[in-house]
């Protein structure tokens, strides 16, 4: 999967726009990435990289490319 696809990914999971999502973006400076959107993660995370991401590794996450980094 390319960058590109895992920040579509990751605005889908927020609900965002297309486009709004640089891998510079901080994490916290959306009010759209709450328990809920954390959750949804958790959840295609698991579908689609057959990974289980725990609440301790999501706390680490500040920006978008910490968790493409995560998606390797």
């Amino acid at each position: 999967m390319s960058l590109e696809e895992k920040i579509e990914l990751l605005e889908d999971v927020m609900d965002l726009d297309e486009g709004t999502l640089k891998p510079d973006s901080v994490l916290d400076d959306f009010e759209e990435w709450d328990s809920l959107s954390k959750l949804s993660l958790m959840g295609e995370v698991k579908k689609q990289f057959g990974k289980r991401l725990t609440v301790d590794e999501i706390k680490e996450f500040k920006t978008v490319q910490d968790i493409c980094d995560y998606l390797q």
